[in-house]
């Protein structure tokens, strides 16, 4: 058992499983910036340390500092939370080798699943469909012959990449030899690594990702899916779950698909596989080995902690229980609605004055900080999210629509009136979109 866990992270993730060990009782350890001097995960920890400047380089990927720190604290165990060095391989090796836990999946797993191209060869292994594209590399003396196997459009893809970086379409093969070069700069500059490969380019998918918990001896259990469709430059904006593109057949079929494979990994903790959905058809995109910032919408409809899941699993193995939640997935009576607050759909360095909370039940919001403290042009937009849930989508709908005319956030712009008009477009309330949607409407909007 451990006693005391590191959180190598910031903001409303930290919060987030600073509560959770708060509820298992584990005492915990904050790190920070020394931006982040001031702010509330820091401020409820039972102990903190600071591990640098404000660059991200320099303090929250700054693996020596955070080891240090574990050292200083008697740290037993770090959650990584998601982003920064939460699908680090090395990360999770160094912790091991200084006999400290690493609360997610073996370093193994992460490698795994963090080249996009092995991740890809995995997934197919493991019998999870996935899109067509090239078997290895993409380079510009080979990118045209395997473009014209492939069949235009295609989408080349930085294989260490995420977040949209390193991702351009080619429609032509005059724009060909321009994305690959793009796409590799993008890459080299984001990741250091230039590597990409090539996907089929698929005209109107939805995004659809099943949420995952294994036991790391080889049992494992899919919680549902999300629909991450909403997004603007391939950054997700607005999550739902259950997918209103989906029936239950669907979607205990890709699910069940997804847990089969796990088994057969023997992953551990959380995860989740990412799909793009079309015509019926899903093709595997990519494999996160760790929490997602939409996780909140799956403990809505299942009732399971995923972060409970996620330290117990880090902990020691153990066998799975049941999903509580399998009778709600396949009834559907739970609808959850997740918008991501923004800071103007960028960093937006000010201060927020007013942070009223929505009333009556089955609403939940989740801040990265305290009201009143500035934000700061460091790290990324996210400065909070809002999950509403009901009986029915319409419901679910009906409740976000009001929680949302309720918000009053003063002093910086945010995308409370993007999601003040997205709950009052049609397309959205008939489920009628995919990926490229919202890109579509934010254009046609403004022009």
């Amino acid at each position: 058992m451990i006693s005391k866990i590191l959180i190598a992270n910031r903001g409303e993730i930290a919060l987030r499983v600073l509560r959770a060990c708060k509820e298992l009782g584990i005492a915990t350890v904050a790190v920070h910036s020394t931006a982040d001097s001031d702010a509330m995960h820091v401020r409820l920890a039972d102990e903190s340390v600071c591990i640098g400047p404000p660059p991200s380089r320099e303090s929250y990927l700054n693996i020596h500092q955070i080891v240090a720190a574990c050292e200083i604290t008697g740290a037993d165990a770090v959650h990584p939370g998601y982003g920064f060095l939460s699908e680090n391989a090395k990360f999770a090796d160094i912790l091991d080798a200084h006999g400290i836990t690493f609360i997610g999946p073996t370093a193994e797993h992460i490698r795994l699943m963090g080249d996009k191209i092995t991740a890809k060869k995995t997934a197919e292994e493991l019998g999870i469909p996935v899109v067509p594209g090239s078997d290895g590399e993409v380079r510009p003396e080979n990118a045209l012959e395997i473009a014209r196997q492939i069949g235009f459009p295609v989408l080349i893809k930085a294989t260490a990449g995420g977040g949209g970086r390193g991702m351009k379409v080619a429609r032509t093969e005059e724009e060909l030899e321009n994305a690959v070069a793009t796409a590799r700069s993008e890459a080299a500059a984001a990741f250091g690594n230039d590597a990409v490969y090539m996907e089929k380019f698929l005209g109107k998918p939805r995004h659809i990702e099943i949420q995952v918990v294994g036991d790391g001896e080889g049992n494992a259990i899919h919680l549902g899916e999300r629909d991450c469709s909403l997004q603007r430059r391939h950054q997700k904006v607005w999550e739902e779950a259950n997918s209103p593109a989906l029936n239950v057949e669907q979607r205990m079929k890709i699910g069940q698909v997804c847990a089969d494979a796990m088994k057969k990994l023997k992953y551990r903790g959380a995860g989740t596989i990412e799909f793009l959905y079309e015509n019926g058809e899903f093709y595997f995109i990519e494999m996160n080995t760790r929490l997602q910032v939409e996780h909140p919408i799956t403990e809505a409809i299942t009732g399971i902690d995923l972060v409970h899941e996620q330290i117990s699993r880090g902990v020691r193995s153990r066998p799975l229980r049941q999903a509580g939640g399998y009778r709600l997935l396949r009834s559907r009576h739970r609808m959850p609605h997740q918008c991501r607050r923004s800071a103007h759909l960028r960093p937006f360095p000010g201060h927020d004055h007013a942070f009223p909370r929505p009333g009556r039940p089955r609403c939940a919001r989740r801040q990265r900080r305290l009201s009143g403290l500035p934000h700061t042009p460091y790290y990324d937009s996210l400065i909070g999210k809002l999950i509403v849930h009901g009986r029915t989508r319409v419901e679910c709908m009906m409740r976000l629509r009001r929680v949302l005319d309720e918000f009053v956030i003063d002093g910086i712009k945010t995308t409370l009136p993007l999601f003040q008009d997205l709950i009052n477009n049609q397309d959205i309330a008939n489920g009628d979109y995919d990926i490229h949607w919202l890109e579509h409407h934010l254009a046609t909007t403004s022009a």
